[in-house]
């Protein structure tokens, strides 16, 4: 089922390692500002217990609900939150499966509900995502990294009160016949698509009629797929791959062809940044555009102009002090005992598509990090907020946190391969890794949070959730934001 290449597709490599930072934001009044490097919670502020403070700069906490821990990615429509499940641990709560957040009041969010169907409880990962265009709200079970076979669908009309469209199946009787580690819909929300982790494994599930999904094309595209974007016409998708992006034509699903061929049309590929997570096509200046965010590897975030597919311009890139290559040894020296994941973009959200003002990531242990990006010359951050980190968390208290489970383990593994190119070209020294938490290697000690969920436009507020304190609304400084008229955040 799946397309041979064509002739004419082709490999671009983009080698340009940025050793730029953006410039930081300029705090207002009332900023708990970050004392160090741009994006570092360091060895010290860890070890005092600083950072269970937290830091802030023009980005100030309206509201917050815990629950049991903010899972790896949810999905905000209309005034609620649904909070990304992790199993196991999301089935041994009071309320099972995905959490439903009511932020009416943005100030006191409440947790109202949860979402049980199978596919819910088995742990939702990086595949729970919402069309705003259908009012759907949908994802699959992934128990640990990949999963498979068990799809849900809802109708979130009434955000509160979701209702479940394929109540007769696929459930635990009735598998699809797909794999998934992401998945999201497409623009108009008539294809689910289900990217499995490695292989590549990718699935189209046709929900025209969301009482009945079924999986109408799939194929091998990679060696791994990850999350991705797809086009405003939802012919062309972005597919994150290990380090870099595939980008495929799917344009026979899209149109319903009988027998859909989908293409591999171009691959870009970079060296500095391991496990790209998704992709955020945008119109710049009449022109289309993509924002890639690097889960790993300190790559930080891309700009690709997509005018010619198969002549990609690198546009712009977007990375904290914590990011360059002269710093990843302090990286690796405050990072120690934070487990896998440092200081590394993993969703992001634009405030519309069309010449989007402002973007937001949730930026791992460096918090949310707002940045204005009008002009890609000239792109600035604007704000932040870190969390106060959980210390002494556990799978008692959190135990829908990625972060309490991934915390076996002291060291920050994702960032190891960019380390050793740093130190290949000379711009660090392994004994500058050295520090007061080296010896952290088994056993992690929750000393900042993970946000890993895209931080969501309301107006001025960002809405979204982190790893160990859950559902957080955050209020934008009218000084550093103003709300466009059109805003329509999106997340690709």
């Amino acid at each position: 089922m799946l397309g041979a290449a064509p002739a004419t597709a082709a490999t671009h490599y983009f080698p340009d390692i940025s050793e730029k930072s953006v410039p930081k934001a300029r705090c207002g009044p009332g900023a708990l500002a970050e004392p160090g490097l741009q994006g570092e919670v360091s060895a010290e502020d860890r070890n005092s217990g600083r950072s269970t403070a937290g830091y802030r700069c023009n980005l100030t906490q309206l509201g917050n609900v815990r629950g049991a821990g903010g899972g790896i990615v949810s999905a905000t429509f209309d005034h609620c939150s649904y909070t990304g499940s992790l199993f196991p641990g999301d089935n041994f709560v009071k309320q099972p499966g995905v959490q439903v957040v009511d932020a009416s009041n943005p100030q006191r969010p409440q947790v109202v509900g949860s979402l049980t169907d199978p596919a819910m409880r088995g742990g939702t990962w990086e595949t729970l995502k919402v069309n705003r265009q259908r009012k759907l709200l949908a994802a699959t079970a992934v128990p640990l990294l990949w999963g498979g076979g068990l799809f849900a669908i809802y109708d979130i009309s009434d955000c509160a009160h979701p209702v479940l469209l394929n109540a007769g199946g696929p459930g635990l009787a009735t598998p699809l016949p797909f794999t998934s580690h992401e998945g999201g819909f497409s623009p108009d929300g008539r294809t689910y698509w289900a990217s499995g982790l490695s292989p590549g494994h990718l699935s189209a599930i046709d929900v025209s009629d969301p009482s009945r999904p079924r999986v109408i094309w799939q194929g091998l595209h990679s060696l791994l797929g990850h999350g991705f974007g797809i086009s405003p016409d939802g012919n062309r998708m972005y597919l994150s791959n290990m380090a870099g992006i595939t980008v495929l034509d799917i344009s026979a699903v899209q149109r319903r062809a009988p027998y859909p061929q989908v293409p591999h049309l171009a691959a870009y590929l970079w060296p500095d940044g391991q496990l790209n997570q998704h992709s955020i096509p945008i119109t710049h200046r009449s022109r289309p555009y993509i924002i890639t965010a690097d889960e790993g590897g300190s790559g930080g975030v891309k700009i690709f102009d997509v005018s010619s597919v198969d002549r990609p311009r690198y546009a712009a890139q977007i990375k904290l002090e914590i990011n360059l290559p002269d710093n990843l040894d302090r990286n690796l020296r405050s990072s120690m005992g934070g487990s896998l994941f440092s200081s590394n973009p993993h969703y992001c959200a634009v405030d519309r598509p069309a010449d989007p003002t402002t973007l937001a990531c949730g930026w791992e242990s460096s918090g949310i990090r707002v940045f204005d990006i009008r002009d890609f010359t000239r792109i600035r951050e604007i704000a932040y907020f870190n969390p106060p980190a959980r210390k002494g968390a556990t799978l008692v208290d959190a135990p829908n946190s990625p972060h309490v489970l991934g915390s076996v383990i002291g060291v920050p593994a994702v960032d190891f391969l960019s380390l050793g190119m740093s130190m290949a070209h000379g711009k660090v020294k392994l004994g500058d890794v050295i520090g007061p938490r080296s010896g952290m290697v088994i056993g992690g000690d929750m000393s900042t949070d993970w946000c890993l969920s895209p931080p969501e436009f309301h107006g001025n507020e960002l809405w979204t959730t982190c790893a160990d304190g859950g559902f957080y609304a955050l209020a934008l400084s009218p000084k550093v934001y103003t709300p466009p008229a059109d805003q329509q955040s999106t997340i690709g």
